[in-house]
């Protein structure tokens, strides 16, 4: 249990330097932590008029904060599923990419890290760009497709109609396309050398990279329970409709 009392007259740098996910929660208050570095945590309280013990609190709900495990969520039905998709989808352009973005626009440095910088303001928004429409794309798609085959199997839809819809755009066609989805970080990837810095290099660099590489991680994650779970699951359900409606017929 973190005390406010204690870690209110530590500068803003010595805080981050121990836990990282520190500056995440200061750009969540509105603080770009990099504009404070050397500042007392007391006093940038004070300017953005914040109670350190609130600050404290919700920097030990981040730390402790845990997703579920690929094996928990295979054993919930698809919606439970979609509905985890979709939230993680929303932290992502509401937190984590606007925080991303914070970071890539302020922090100033000299040198190599200035130039690794300026490459970043061009390439991250173009990122940022195609992985918001990959989103979108995602959610039209897949997501309506996992909807439309719900309603079939609610009997939304008369057996004609059923089969159409069936037959169009399969849930294996959009799999394989998202398989074939670029690999979005990998520019950046480059850029950075794989997120590599060395020991003395600035604090605020150092954030960036972390944050960036703990970005690709839970995206990789993010793929893998799509690829492993929800495209599974949504394929048993369409066959599965598909032998219902199949069913009807036949009996008619």
């Amino acid at each position: 249990m973190l005390d406010p009392k204690q870690i209110q007259n530590r500068p803003i740098k010595d805080l981050i330097s121990d836990n990282y996910v520190f500056a995440a929660v200061l750009h969540y208050f509105g603080i770009s932590f990099y504009q404070f570095e050397d500042s007392l945590l007391k006093d940038v309280c004070a300017k953005f008029k914040l109670n350190p013990k609130q600050l404290t609190q919700e920097l030990e709900s981040w730390a402790l904060a845990k997703e579920p495990t690929k094996d928990e969520l295979y054993l919930h039905p698809i919606e439970v599923l979609i509905a985890y998709l979709k939230r993680k989808h929303y932290f992502f352009v509401r937190q984590e990419l606007p925080f991303l973005a914070n970071m890539v626009t302020g922090i100033e440095s000299k040198g190599e890290y200035a130039v690794i910088l300026a490459d970043l303001k061009i390439m991250f928004p173009l990122f940022v760009e195609d992985f918001i429409h990959h989103i979108h794309e995602e959610e039209s798609s897949v997501f309506q497709r996992i909807k439309l085959l719900q309603e079939i199997e609610a009997g939304d839809y008369g057996v004609a109609d059923s089969l159409v819809i069936l037959e169009t755009n399969p849930i294996s066609s959009l799999a394989h396309a998202h398989e074939d989805h670029d690999d979005e970080m990998e520019g950046i990837r480059k850029l950075t050398k794989d997120y590599y810095l060395p020991d003395d290099a600035p604090l605020s660099m150092k954030i960036l990279y972390s944050e960036l590489q703990n970005f690709e991680n839970e995206l990789m994650i993010h793929a893998a329970i799509e690829d492993e779970l929800l495209f599974p699951k949504a394929i048993q359900l369409e066959l599965e409709v598909l032998r219902k409606t199949k069913k009807k017929i036949n009996s008619n």
